[in-house]
Parts: structure tokens; C-alpha cells; sequence
């Protein structure tokens, strides 16, 4: 069975069904997901729902949409829900130079302070970047020697150039439905880019539906066709891609269990 390596269960789409959705995982094929937070109170909504449920497991962080809206006191609050062990890292964290919601070097500031959280805690990071990868690279080299706990790319949009850029850093890069889209020859070619020990498979959800369900909400259930889309463009067979895919989530999530 697959893991989605990156929801938020916590959107108002998917929480109001939140019971139907994991009831239904296994039967869906899906091992277990991890919704993320991209603020407080997802975060800690997030936190709860992984409690609730043996197959979720959650990250907690600021988005760098709201980096504007970081204060002392979160991080207090970060740290002390990161000590839950369902809590497998701090995410998602970045820039995003798209709709450049907070001035960018809050964006930069805040994303250095969260790298420092989850070094502290021991924990990996769950990167958002859009239209920010060199100031991204830079950021990690500045601060590589706290990148020991694990890197991850989330809905990798970046070059195949600069995957290997990105492998410097042991990066794992995950992939979703975009993957899927008619006009995705970019992301085919990352997706090629990267070494099967360090692809990971994810939806997004609510965001980013696959093909042929593109325009409606997306779920976790989606991951499969994430799956089946890769398994076709690497020329692997489908569990043989779950199972490698599954222990590089677990390897770089070390609290999943």
C-alpha cells in the first residue's frame, strides 16, 4: 500500500469528511498520509487528527505565505507539539516568490529560524518553493550543517538540473499530480532526474488533482494514480515503485512506524 507524503486534511474540504477519508484508506490502497500544517492553527489541527488516527501522521510549520505572521510565541508552540511522536517534521517551510504574500526577506528570515526548530528538534524539513530555487539553494547552503536530520522537496517543480543541485544536500524530492497533466514535459523530466532512493509520492489535497480527476477535489486515495502515472514514465513496475517509495518516505520520516 502507498503513503501520500504530503495532504492537508485539515483544509475545510477534506476535514469535514475527515472520518470517511481515512476509514476508506486501506480499501483505497493507501498505508497512511501525513497532513501537513502551513500555519498555526493547521498545525495544531493537524496535530489533533494524526492523534485521532493511527494511519496519520502530521508536520507542523509556517508557510511562507504567512512568514509575516511568525511570532516568538509560535515557535514555543511549534516545539511543543513537535514532542508528539505522531509530529514526523517541521513543514512546510520555504519561499514562495509567486504571489510573494510576505515581503521576501521575511520569507527568508523565517525559513532560516524554522530550519534551525527542526535541527533542534531532530527533525526533517518539508520544503514549498515556487519560483524561489536558487534563493532556496542558498539558504541551504548557508545553513547545511543543520540539514542532518533530512530535506524534502514537496510537489517538486524545479529542473532536472537542479535536482542534482539539490541531491548536494541529500534532498528526497516527492511528486503528485501534476505529474499526471497534459502539458507536464518539465516535471517528467525532473521526475526522471531523480534516484529512486530518494522519490517520494504525494497529493497535495485538496490541491493538485490528478488526471482524469483534474478540477475536483483531490484525496489521498489519489496517490495511485500519482503512482501508476511514474511507474510508467520510470518503466518500473508499480509495487516494486511502492516499496522503494514507501522506504524512502519512512527513512526520511523517521517516526513513522
Amino acid at each position: 500500500m502507498i503513503i501520500d507524503s504530503h495532504c492537508h486534511l485539515t483544509d475545510e474540504r477534506l476535514y469535514t469528511i475527515v472520518d470517511d477519508i481515512v476509514k476508506g484508506l486501506n480499501a483505497n490502497g493507501i498505508e497512511s498520509v501525513i497532513t501537513v500544517g502551513y500555519d498555526l492553527p493547521s498545525s495544531t489541527l493537524g496535530v489533533d487528527v494524526a492523534r485521532r488516527y493511527k494511519e496519520v501522521y502530521a508536520t507542523v510549520g509556517m508557510h511562507p505565505h504567512d512568514s509575516r505572521l511568525m511570532t516568538a510565541e509560535m515557535y514555543d508552540i511549534f516545539r511543543h507539539l513537535s514532542a508528539d511522536e505522531k509530529v514526523v517534521g517541521i513543514g512546510e517551510i520555504g519561499l514562495d516568490y509567486h504571489y510573494d504574500l510576505s515581503p521576501r526577506d521575511v520569507q527568508q528570515k523565517v525559513f532560516e529560524e524554522q530550519i534551525e526548530l527542526a535541527d533542534s528538534l531532530r527533525l526533517p524539513v518539508a520544503l514549498h518553493v515556487r519560483e524561489a530555487y536558487e534563493d532556496t539553494r542558498k539558504i541551504l547552503e548557508n545553513n547545511k550543517s543543520k540539514l542532518s536530520h533530512g530535506v524534502l522537496l514537496h510537489c517538486y517543480s524545479g529542473s532536472a538540473e537542479m535536482v542534482k543541485v539539490f541531491s548536494k544536500y541529500d534532498a528526497f524530492f516527492a511528486f503528485g499530480g501534476p505529474i499526471t497533466f497534459k502539458n507536464a514535459v518539465h516535471n517528467i523530466e525532473a521526475l526522471r532526474a531523480v534516484p529512486l532512493d530518494r522519490l517520494l509520492f504525494e497529493t497535495d489535497s485538496p490541491y493538485m488533482t490528478p488526471v482524469p480527476f483534474r478540477g475536483k477535489t483531490n484525496e489521498p486515495k489519489h496517490t495511485a494514480l500519482v503512482v501508476k502515472k511514474a511507474s510508467e514514465v520510470l518503466g518500473v513496475n508499480e509495487n516494486e515503485l511502492i516499496e522503494k517509495t514507501n522506504k524512502n518516505t519512512k527513512t526520511l520520516f523517521y517516526k513513522m512506524k
